[in-house]
């Protein structure tokens, strides 16, 4: 049975805006293109279009031979996951492409394997190329075509690889250490993450490693932490102190919940949500929840410091009020707000166990963090081995994504800190 490769993209200029889509097919054997397709398909989102260029790939590939076996390749993780069927399908504008892409080929023909972008380069530029002739009115042409120059060695030796797309990798990180000889390994995480270096004589301190893992280079994907500060409240923009309190999203909030839900589902790399049981976190899952068809799971470890008596209170009003009590407080991680709140020691504790268990569940995935201000801080101050003190050194925007992976040698790699360019 031959072998075909297709590779496929697709873009919106606004999410959504003018879109295309851009698909390669490749002879299994060889890594060389067979077939380009390309397509302006007017004011659509993202998913749409990358769905679309899955099509047309898959549709050329049934053309050349309705009886080959095809391995698709796309940086888009949620058409991976759902075409793979680990991801449910909830939005309407999913589901009859999904059917449509499914129906090509008889079920069990077609493998799927998610690639970062930069290994998309072909397909990539196709949409662009699409996308470009859209704008000035006309549609793409074959023969205008200069997608193939992207095309290096390498993605022709890449496109080589059809079938389990695990197998394929544990290979990969086999050969890598072979060539290394376990004296350490450089990584590249997905989605474009910065490279993880790991050196046999520098280690993390062992408030960042998990329980019962011993040191040694780890090959294996991490488990990652996507971490999201929940949208403003009523109480946000008066910097009042919100710990226990479960307070709802305001106008301000929801906006902000919808702008990172957007963001999040364009970069398609969320397996499975974890929230904080507080409306406001809750709220803020959901509108993500609703743009990647996932479930939010509820966990009660994540949840906001209870601060006590300085709950709905200003800084300047607890300094009032319980001036001795915020200084000790200040001072030292132990001490408790007024009236018996949770101190910063016990939230730590709470949070490391929460972790813990979260990274052993999740492990090799990635999961989206809904959570506040200090527990966040928190696993950041944790996996990076910093004093309890630096919690008052950080910044933590409303709706701002940060990121921390977990790996099984017991290691933790901060990968991004309050980013809210999707606010922006």
């Amino acid at each position: 049975m031959r072998g075909l490769v297709v590779e496929a993209d697709g873009g919106s200029r606004g999410n959504p805006g003018p879109a295309g889509y851009g698909a390669v097919v490749r002879d299994a054997a060889s890594g060389e293109p067979l077939v380009e397709r390309a397509e302006y398909i007017g004011v659509a989102t993202n998913n749409v279009a990358e769905y679309r260029g899955l099509i047309a790939g898959l549709r050329a590939a049934r053309e050349l031979d309705p009886d080959a076996r095809v391995h698709a390749r796309m940086d888009s993780k949620l058409v991976v996951e759902q075409m793979s069927g680990r991801w449910k399908i909830k939005h309407p504008d999913m589901k009859p492409l999904a059917a449509e892409a499914a129906g090509i080929f008889p079920s069990g023909r077609v493998t799927y394997e998610w690639i970062p972008r930069e290994r998309n380069k072909h397909a990539d530029r196709l949409a662009n190329e699409a996308m470009d002739a859209g704008r000035r009115g006309e549609q793409w042409e074959p023969s205008a075509s200069s997608a193939a120059l992207s095309s290096s060695a390498e993605d022709v030796r890449a496109a080589r690889v059809v079938g389990d797309a695990a197998a394929g990798a544990a290979k990969a990180r086999a050969a890598l250490a072979s060539r290394t000889g376990n004296a350490g390994v450089s990584e590249t995480g997905g989605s474009g993450a910065p490279a993880r270096a790991v050196a046999a004589q520098a280690t993390l301190p062992k408030s960042t490693e998990v329980e019962g893992a011993g040191w040694g280079p780890d090959l294996g994907p991490p488990a990652t932490f996507v971490l999201l500060r929940h949208g403003e409240t009523a109480l946000t923009p008066e910097k009042r102190f919100s710990g226990s309190g479960d307070h709802e999203l305001s106008a301000v909030g929801r906006r902000q919940a919808e702008a990172v839900a957007a963001a999040l589902a364009e970069r398609g790399t969320i397996q499975a949500i974890v929230s904080s049981p507080l409306k406001r976190c809750r709220q803020t899952a959901e509108a993500v929840a609703t743009r990647l068809g996932l479930d939010v799971r509820i966990d009660d470890g994540l949840r906001e410091t209870d601060f006590g008596a300085w709950e709905g209170l200003t800084f300047a009003e607890v300094r009032e009020r319980y001036g001795d009590d915020l200084d000790a407080w200040l001072a030292s991680p132990k001490a408790e707000p007024t009236g018996g709140g949770e101190s910063f020691a016990t939230v730590a504790r709470r949070v490391a166990a929460t972790r813990d268990r979260l990274v052993r569940e999740y492990r090799g995935r990635t999961v989206l963090v809904v959570t506040h201000v200090t527990p966040i801080k928190t696993l950041v101050r944790l996996a990076i081995g910093a004093p309890p003190e630096s919690l008052f050194r950080m910044e933590l925007s409303a709706a701002s994504v940060s990121a921390v992976a977990y790996y099984a040698d017991g290691n933790a790699s901060l990968r991004l800190l309050n980013d809210t360019s999707h606010l922006r």
